[in-house]
């Protein structure tokens, strides 16, 4: 795969390739605690696992404020449009997104990330940032390495 050209991708990839190896029980949640920590602009970091049946997302582990947004439609707000699309969407300014679903005032930007199972789509790493378009090409790449890491846990 791609090389990172940041250390601290470079860094936090790895420590994250070690926990998923290690398979803990609580390994998304782990996942988000390393991503929170490592990443100064990763302000809220969690999962939504799509619920096939109800074609809603539901709120799986996190680290973050808590948030009202445990269930989401697929095709609502950027979490639900990346569910619709299985695409990577990236927010530099979530105040100039129509469908945006507020989860904070301090949430400046969003980056969500598919997780992709056998071509279909499986679950979403979301992440929220308190910070003003931090996201570039490489957070993309980098989190869309870990979760295709991550396909076969769901």
């Amino acid at each position: 795969m791609n090389s990172m050209t940041s250390p601290i991708f470079a860094v936090t990839f790895k420590k994250v390739s070690d926990l998923i190896s290690q398979n803990p029980e609580d390994l998304l949640f782990r996942i988000c605690e390393l991503l929170k920590k490592e990443v100064y602009h990763y302000d809220w970091v969690g999962f939504y696992i799509l619920d096939q049946e109800k074609k809603e997302l539901v709120l799986g582990p996190y680290v973050g404020k808590p948030t009202q947004h445990t269930n989401i439609a697929v095709g609502k707000g950027i979490c639900g449009q990346v569910a619709e699309s299985g695409r990577t969407m990236v927010v530099q300014d979530v105040t100039q997104v129509e469908n945006y679903i507020s989860c904070g005032l301090d949430v400046q930007s969003e980056i969500v990330v598919p997780v992709m199972k056998d071509g279909h789509f499986v679950a979403e790493l979301d992440i929220d940032s308190h910070s003003p378009a931090p996201f570039n090409d490489e957070d993309s790449k980098f989190l869309a390495r870990i979760c295709a890491q991550l396909a076969d846990r769901f």
